[in-house]
């Protein structure tokens, strides 16, 4: 087998930061640009073009003249699935490009940035694209002499503002769907991993988007993402990222045209581990999911209930899985994490640990790492001894730090899961069939693992409850997001 040396590669790359408004590679209008620089070697990877909202009106405009004039809006359902499937397509001709390029931006590891990410993201573009033409309107009972059409129709422009946790796939999620609707789309990606959009934009043009169809204009949230949120020709607003985020998004949404929003925030994930469960396998699943890229995923589940039997066991068998994920460098191929998204960050996520460590035990992990000259690398964390009260067992943290709380029963189970502001996911292991029934019922989370964690797929829509947000990705569920229902009634007797 052939080893790749990706860091000899990655000296190959010709990246370019510029923005793409309809359909040409544009500087921003003032300029400006911010340094990119790679989280997992502090490197400096490319210029980023630094968007104003005069870029955001530009795009916008251009935008609104795509869906106007019909190229993409009106084109036939079946075509347009056409060049979805064939985006995807290159995609997987670009895989180790894009890998690389989400590698280098983001820090994550290229065996998964290869094997997950943009073969995760390939799959939606083509999984939409397939379903474009198997939408079906209605011809609802009338009174006699008339006829109604109901019809599911784009809702015109949307803007899309994704995160840097997993930039290529979350930004599939939102475009995938409000693609294949027929809508077009300004994107702003995160301001530290634009790189991966900015390259999907070029093979979208190359496989048949036209221009003006998908535009991605990069720079600062306040700036760009503020201007998307406010723009009066802008339909809909799609948007993953934090709570605090979000709600001012809402506000600028209703302030300004009242668009539509669809918004995925934060997440405070629990995972309920009773002491029937195969306790092993528990423990490698609940190190996944609370440890996995490096623990930056919105629906993490960072709090690990148990049953008061098991948790001494369990906390020996999460300790020993913890290791699967120790750092390494990003580029080297090998499994386990990378680095965080920044050396800011990763002093955010040393002080909780620190934090909960001084109220709590710290069984294992926390250590900050320095690896090929970056120290934005941490070992992950597992606390327990925190009160049920304590901040981290409600605080959205967003790294590679678990805490582990003794319960009594199903009641105080369930009520010690729900005592959050958010309401994303939960994971509950037990082989009883009628409790795992019984108990997802009663836990507050738009998704419901038994016996795994953090299930999802293109089939299954995801998002939250409560301050988790509203709207749904993923399955034919997103296309609400996008569309909506429209009525011509004709009056023929």
């Amino acid at each position: 087998m052939t080893t790749i040396d990706w860091a000899a590669r990655s000296r190959e790359l010709a990246i370019d930061g510029r923005a793409v408004i309809d359909g040409r590679r544009v500087d921003a209008s003032e300029g400006a640009t911010i340094p990119v620089i790679s989280p997992g070697s502090l490197t400096h990877l490319a210029d980023l073009a630094a968007g104003t909202e005069r870029d955001v009106d530009l795009a916008a405009d251009r935008a609104r003249q795509a869906f106007d004039d019909g190229r993409w809006s009106r084109l036939d359902a079946a075509e347009r699935g056409r060049v979805l499937v064939r985006l995807a397509d290159l995609m997987m001709e670009h895989l180790d490009e894009l890998a690389l390029l989400e590698t280098l931006d983001s820090g994550k590891p290229i065996a998964q940035t290869r094997v997950v990410d943009v073969p995760g993201a390939a799959a939606t573009f083509r999984w939409y694209g397939e379903l474009a033409d198997k939408r079906f309107d209605e011809i609802p009972s009338t009174p006699p002499g008339s006829t109604a059409l109901v019809r599911r129709v784009p809702l015109g422009v949307v803007g899309a503002i994704v995160p840097w946790n997993y930039p290529l796939e979350i930004a599939a999620w939102k475009l995938a769907p409000a693609l294949a609707s027929g809508n077009s789309v300004v994107l702003k990606p995160a301001t530290e991993t634009s790189l991966t959009a900015l390259r999907l934009a070029d093979l979208a043009l190359e496989a048949g988007i036209p221009a003006g169809v998908l535009n991605v204009v990069p720079g600062r949230g306040s700036t760009v993402g503020g201007r998307i949120a406010r723009h009066p020709g802008i339909d809909v607003l799609a948007f993953t990222g934090s709570t605090a985020v979000a709600k001012q998004l809402m506000v600028d949404a209703g302030t300004s045209n009242m668009k539509r929003v669809a918004l995925e925030a934060g997440g405070k994930s629990s995972n309920l581990v009773f002491a029937d469960a195969d306790l092993g396998l528990a423990a490698a699943k609940a190190a996944f999911g609370a440890f996995y890229n490096q623990g930056q995923v919105c629906s993490a589940n960072s709090r690990i209930l148990v049953e008061r039997s098991a948790h001494d066991e369990f906390v020996q068998l999460l300790a020993e899985a913890s290791r699967a994920y120790e750092p390494s460098d990003p580029l080297a191929g090998a499994d386990g994490n990378g680095s965080l998204i920044s050396r800011a960050h990763a002093d955010d996520v040393g002080a909780a640990i620190a934090l909960a460590a001084g109220d709590g035990t710290l069984v294992s992990g926390g250590e900050r790492v320095t690896i090929t000259g970056s120290d934005a690398y941490l070992r992950p964390a597992i606390v327990t001894g925190l009160a049920a009260d304590h901040d981290l067992h409600r605080v959205e943290v967003f790294g590679p730090l678990v805490a582990v709380l003794p319960f009594d029963g199903e009641d105080e189970a369930v009520r010690l899961a729900n005592a959050t502001d958010y309401g994303l996911a939960a994971s509950l292991w037990t082989t009883d069939l009628a409790r795992a029934h019984r108990l997802s019922e009663r836990l507050v989370a738009g998704t419901v693992s038994v016996n795994t964690v953090d299930a999802l797929g293109l089939t299954t829509p995801f998002g939250g409850f409560r301050q988790s947000g509203f709207g749904r990705d993923l399955s034919r569920h997103a296309l609400d997001n996008y569309t909506d229902w429209k009525t011509t009634w004709f009056q023929w007797a």
